[in-house]
């Protein structure tokens, strides 16, 4: 029997067990580590609580999870309750499938300013997510400002935007729902350093911000290339292309109608934040894009700002002991392989890029790499002990392990917990979680 010990609950941790499962049968353990008492990462916490379709996804884990060979052992922080060393000793493979869950810093002075948020932060207060349910943030100005122009962007100007209505049949947590309810919100600026054609958002996602009951969004015709340039673009970007030149031909007649105006402004590049204490503006330098490169001008101008979040990436974080690569934030590695034992996938293995399905490929291509170290006899013995050898560690610290089980039940108090036409209202507190599934 082998044994494999995969860390992060997410799509990429998954992915791998049921990878492992279809490679070696019953000959394979698989437990899956998490430090939160429930599974799916950014499945949970991640993806926008209006995407409930894309949410589904979860059904397919639950499969995986619900089989005599894969185990869930949520409550457990790796480099706290037990050491990457004491997991190798315990198991052939370790692999980490933790994500990327922090932001990468703007880089600005005055981005220490009161109300300026990351997307990780922004996104996991209104997903619900323990670290950053208490965030706050003050809704009452009229302006703000988002920076990306990737998905995570719109994701964050769209939840601004919404009604209450608009929210039916979303899990977006109460606490959220009650802020953005109250909400003061009037523009919604969304800044990229390059233009039209170097977006990252997809079209499906574009095309939501033309079916919202009080926004209206807003591209400066003078922004757009010529039309004739798009027949170069791959087809989905031009798709997404085409969706910007339909928001720049919306008349003012119909924009009067909308309460709010979600403003795309393309060749801008933040400088500074503006403020004091809180951030009030933001200073920007506009751009010319040169072989695809956001090269600076010198013309600077500043738009209004009560609220700023930063849309531009994320980093994995990094373990003590393990191979880390700083500046592209995720673990060092060689195709997956980070040291002998080690391995990474997902988000920790090549960075933030990708759609959900893109981790499942990963995390096929990572099993054929353990199992080709296991023929080779580079992982050493087979007779770790694996989840044994983890269960007494466990009850000789104390440790209050959630199992799949466990969680089922937790599951199950949200769906009752919920408000009218909502799938679940989650617990945004760890111990509410654990003291849910008795």
């Amino acid at each position: 029997m082998r044994h494999i010990a995969i860390i992060g609950s997410g799509p990429a941790g998954y992915y791998t067990a049921e990878a492992a499962q279809k490679r070696w049968g019953e000959e394979i353990r698989v437990d899956i580590f998490d430090m939160l008492p429930v599974p799916y990462g950014l499945i949970r916490t991640g993806v926008a609580p209006d995407h409930q379709s894309i949410k589904g996804v979860s059904r397919r884990y639950e499969a995986t999870a619900l089989t005599e060979n894969v185990r869930f052992v949520g409550n457990v922080t790796v480099g706290q309750d037990i050491t990457v060393a004491e997991l190798q000793s315990l198991y052939d493979a370790v692999v980490f499938a933790t994500g990327a869950p922090n932001d990468r810093a703007l880089g600005l002075d005055g981005e220490n300013l009161d109300n300026v948020f990351g997307s990780a932060a922004f996104v996991g207060w209104y997903n619900g997510h323990p670290q950053f349910a208490g965030l706050a943030p003050d809704l009452s100005g009229k302006n703000a400002v988002v920076i990306g122009m990737g998905n995570v962007a719109l994701d964050v100007a769209r939840i601004l935007a919404k009604t209450e209505a608009e929210f039916a049949g979303s899990d977006i947590v109460a606490h959220a729902l009650d802020a953005l309810i109250a909400s003061n919100l009037r523009t919604i600026t969304i800044i990229g350093r390059r233009g039209p054609h170097q977006i990252m958002m997809t079209p499906k996602e574009l095309g939501e911000l033309m079916h919202l009951d009080r926004a209206s969004p807003r591209v400066a015709p003078d922004d757009l290339p010529p039309e004739a340039d798009d027949a170069l673009l791959e087809p989905g970007l031009r798709k997404s292309v085409a969706h910007l030149r339909s928001f720049a031909a919306i008349p003012e007649s119909e924009r009067a109608d909308k309460a709010i105006e979600i403003d795309f402004d393309m060749f801008a590049s933040p400088t500074r934040l503006l403020g004091d204490g809180k951030v009030e503006a933001i200073a920007l330098e506009r751009t010319r894009v040169e072989a695809g490169k956001a090269i600076g001008t010198g013309e600077t101008y500043t738009v209004p700002a009560d609220l700023v979040i930063s849309c531009i990436g994320y980093r994995s974080s990094p373990i003590p002991g393990v191979p880390f690569d700083e500046r592209a934030g995720r673990f060092a590695n060689d195709e997956g392989r980070i040291l002998p034992g080690l391995y990474c996938v997902g988000w920790a293995r090549r960075g933030p890029t990708g759609t959900i399905g893109t981790n499942r490929p990963d995390g096929f291509g990572v099993v054929e790499k353990i199992a080709d170290d296991m023929a080779a006899g580079r992982l050493g013995r087979s007779d770790r002990l694996g989840r044994a050898g983890f269960d007494k560690l466990a009850e000789q610290r104390g440790l209050d392990v959630v199992t799949f089980r466990d969680w089922k039940r937790i599951e199950e108090a949200e769906a009752q917990a919920a408000r009218d036409g909502a799938p679940r209202e989650k617990f945004v507190d760890v111990d509410a979680m654990i003291n849910a599934r008795k």
